[in-house]
Formats: structure tokens, sequence, C-alpha cells
């Protein structure tokens, strides 16, 4: 493979954050799995390769539920990204988290129903590989190492975070019924999304660092009153903050260490465990 069409660094995001960067090559990567959600536009950032992955493909064509998460990570490993960034709208669960908040998650809920979120299922690959049973630790979900890069990132940027929080990860596409919000506050959770898993899991099987950095578009349903939240609400607040948003990703980007000098537990969670096939 060209090293054109190598990164070192992934991030899932949006078309919002390749097209500010120049010379981009864009490339169709295959997968064990399927396609992933689209092409991966690869550029340079701060003398770091990085890889551009559309969440939900270029044209937003595809809702949460139908992502093919799978594909998405592995063909961001295939080209050699070991740390990923993965930015995401979230529902600010407390007054406090109001639109325009950063909150950088360091637990995560799964409240997902119908999503294919390992790769050890036992089922045969192309190839003949046959995954092994492996049960790797999630306690943790976001690399450590990640996570300050982006807070210090943020804080670069004039924009204070929010260091820590629970992001509960529900199917979608819906938003929560106000019942669902409310309960989600009383548990202590932070903020509420639809992409978060099966992101981080899928990646710590990968042996990837995964950090994730949530904006918030709205105050969820219970968390206000009123008509609740709105999908073009949502895309409003978005667009008001994706150039700030770019802004942390990038500085985030040049504050990651180099993927040879990775020495936290995502780089070694499979812990010498053989997964029943080569990691791309």
């Amino acid at each position: 493979m060209a090293n054109t069409e190598n990164a070192e660094i992934g991030v899932i995001g949006g078309s919002g954050f390749y097209s500010f960067l120049d010379d981009v090559t864009e490339i169709q990567v295959a997968t064990p799995y399927g396609a992933p959600s689209d092409s991966l536009f690869l550029g340079e950032i701060a003398g770091r390769r990085v890889a551009f992955l559309p969440r939900h493909g270029r044209a937003h064509h595809l809702p949460p539920h139908r992502i093919n998460y799978r594909a998405n990570l592995w063909a961001l490993r295939s080209v050699g990204a070991r740390q990923v960034l993965g930015p995401c709208a979230v529902g600010g669960l407390r007054q406090e988290y109001g639109p325009g908040t950063l909150l950088v998650p360091d637990q995560m809920v799964d409240r997902t129903k119908s999503r294919e979120q390992t790769y050890f299922d036992g089922m045969p690959l192309p190839g003949g590989q046959v995954p092994n049973v492996v049960h790797v630790s999630l306690a943790d979900p976001y690399c450590p190492v990640g996570r300050e890069a982006a807070l210090a990132a943020a804080r670069g940027q004039d924009w204070e975070p929010v260091d820590g929080g629970t992001l509960v990860v529900v199917e979608g596409p819906r938003f929560s019924t106000r019942a669902e919000s409310l309960w989600h506050q009383a548990q202590g959770w932070s903020v509420v999304g639809m992409t978060g898993h099966p992101e981080a899991a899928l990646a710590r099987e990968l042996e990837l660092c995964y950090t994730s950095l949530t904006l918030v578009t709205d105050l969820d349903a219970g968390a206000e009153t009123g008509e609740g939240v709105s999908h073009e609400e949502v895309l409003q607040v978005f667009a008001s903050n994706v150039e700030r948003l770019r802004g942390v990703l990038f500085d985030a980007v040049a504050g990651l260490p180099e993927n040879g000098a990775r020495d936290c537990l995502c780089a070694k969670a499979l812990g010498g465990m053989d997964p029943g096939f080569e990691l791309p």
C-alpha cells in the first residue's frame, strides 16, 4: 500500500472535518464485515497521517442503528490507524450541560438493542479463520492518553471541557421519551447519544486507542420543558460549533503519541490471547 494510503490516526466524524484538509486521498477499503460507511479520506495534520471516515456516510444516509461499526473500525486499522478519535453529537442530561458544552467522557452505558458489537462471534471470516472466544475488558472504555490529548486541545482552543462523565448510548433513531430521559438523569449519567457504542468496544477488541468527544446540541427531553429536542435543533447547534470542534480535533491529533510509543491498556487489550484471526 502506498504511503499516501496509510494513516496512523483515525477520526470517525463527518464531511465537516475532512473537507478542511488540502490534498486529500480518497480510498475504498474492503473488510470481512462488508463495506464501511464510506470511503476513507486520508490527509495530513501537523505532520501526522490521518484517516477520516464519515460515520453516517457523506450523504448522511445511514441511521445510527444501520452503521456497519465493525467494518468501520476494521477499515481504519487496516490502513495503519492505531488511535481513533470519535466526536459525536449528544443531548445533555443536566441543566449545566447545555448546548455548546464539550464533554470528554470516561464512562459509557450501552442501551442499544440490535447492533453487531463484537468480532468474537464465532462466525468464520471469508478466509476461513474462525474467531476464538475472547473476553476483553471494557471497565474503562476510553483511552486515558487520548482523553488527556482531547482535554488539552479543548483548553488550548479556549473551550473549557467537562472532564469525565458517562455517555449513555441508545438505539435511535428516535430521541428519548421524557420518562427515559428522566431515568437516565436519575442514574447520574451525563449525556445521551446514539453512536458511541459499539465503537469503543470494537476498538478495544482491535487493540485501538479510542477517545470520544461529545458535543451537547440540546438538553434531552426530560431535562427541559416544552416539546423536547428536534432534529433541526441538533443540526443547527452542531453546525454552529463544527469549526471550533475541528480545531480541537486537529490539536488533539497533534498531541497524540506516536503509535510506536503507545503504552496504555488499549494497546495490549488482548493480553496475548489468540483472537483466532489475523488483525489487519
